[in-house]
């Protein structure tokens, strides 16, 4: 072994600082996921997902005259692009919905008029156009599925509002609303993970921010990262969802299920986090959004099948769900395909990734690792 093999290797740059950021961090105090300083359970509570998105971006919560501003601009860019459209209509309906929206947001950036323009001020402002325009994409994307047409958005409706009636074409009721904002939020922004990582990667290179988001949009698609929401409900759908079952008897089925599950040492996504050893902190806050959604549609089974599998995996194995097992069942009751799952976590997450990008483009270094060779030595032809 050569001297360059005795490298100590932190594989998947586990432990591994790479960089500084002031944009979130996990207090180990606290327990608590913070956006510029701020316990994001506190902002999930009193303000708007506009609100948090400014924060993100700027660093300082908004004055009432940015966030009227924001409000404004944001609702005068929603339509979906015709070239956009196009594009979204020559794929397949059985393409997978993440496969569209990385296609979307690469069209976006393909199409735009300062494409190649990084300065602040510009990256700012795609941020917030992708902001308004991407919940267009996964709606349509939807409803295109469904055999449904394109519903125009409406610029009398605040974001979630406006996100939902573009999705199912009737404006839903104050509590999903409420629920859907809250998600939001609390999948906006997680520091240096998979994803996030990749879009600094790729900007470190002075690549533009469209290009980015598309490449973090492939990295959340990996059901390690982004795709547990989605993993989570087809655990629900393979256990079975009966409407008429008891909230106590969907709880003692789910529960037998994960037992086996773990005897056979089957991966059961939607439990567990790198960074949080005391359980995730976002979990309480979106677990009251489902509760709220339950108890909407009156679905006790669906909550009975979260209570068995959380307390069969805490009696085996100690460990305690992320925020994409609360939000998968979440999202469901609410009428969105499983496979919508993971691009409604990419609408949210725009937030964060672009707030990233213009973070490692203001004091940039290109990311380029280094590697320990443990291949053969050099020989001859």
């Amino acid at each position: 072994m050569t001297q360059e093999n005795q490298q100590e290797i932190h594989k998947g740059l586990d432990g591994v600082i790479a960089d500084y950021t002031a944009i979130s961090k996990v207090n180990p105090e606290s327990n608590s996921l913070l956006y510029r300083g701020y316990p994001v359970q506190q902002l999930a509570q009193q303000l708007s997902f506009e609100e948090v998105a400014l924060l993100l971006w700027n660093g300082e919560l908004p004055t009432a005259a940015q966030r009227d501003e924001f409000t404004a601009f944001e609702r005068s860019h929603r339509a979906l692009a015709q070239e956009v459209k196009t594009a979204i209509d020559v794929l397949p309906t059985d393409t997978h919905p993440m496969d569209v929206g990385r296609t979307a947001v690469s069209v976006l950036g393909a199409i735009h008029p300062e494409a190649g323009d990084t300065s602040p001020e510009v990256e700012l402002r795609k941020a917030k156009e992708l902001f308004a325009a991407f919940p267009a994409v996964v709606a349509y994307d939807q409803r295109r599925r469904r055999g449904l047409e394109l519903v125009e958005p409406r610029e009398d409706l605040d974001y979630s509002q406006n996100f939902l009636w573009m999705t199912f074409g009737e404006e839903a009721a104050p509590e999903v609303v409420e629920a859907f904002r809250v998600s939001m939020v609390l999948y906006a922004e997680h520091s240096f993970n998979a994803s996030t990582f990749t879009a600094r990667v790729v900007t470190s290179t002075l690549a533009d921010l469209h290009s980015a988001i598309t490449s973090a949009i492939g990295a959340l698609k990996g059901p390690l990262h982004g795709g547990a929401n989605e993993a989570v409900m087809h655990t629900f759908e393979e256990i079975g969802i009966d409407p008429k079952e008891s909230r106590e008897d969907a709880a003692a089925r789910s529960k037998a299920w994960m037992e086996q599950a773990l005897a056979e040492k089957r991966k059961v996504m939607g439990f567990g986090h790198r960074v949080y050893k005391n359980g995730d902190s976002r979990v309480p806050t979106m677990r009251g959004a489902l509760d709220s959604m339950v108890a909407h549609y009156g679905r006790g089974e669906v909550m009975g099948l979260y209570d068995g599998l959380e307390a069969a995996m805490d009696e085996a194995k100690g460990i305690k769900p992320n925020l994409d097992y609360p939000a998968g069942p979440t999202y469901h009751l609410m009428g969105f395909d499983t496979e919508m799952f993971t691009p409604l976590f990419i609408a949210s997450r725009i937030t964060g990734w672009s707030a990233h990008v213009m973070e490692q483009r203001a004091d940039n270094s290109l990311i380029r690792p280094l590697s320990a060779y443990n291949g053969p030595d050099e020989r001859s032809l």
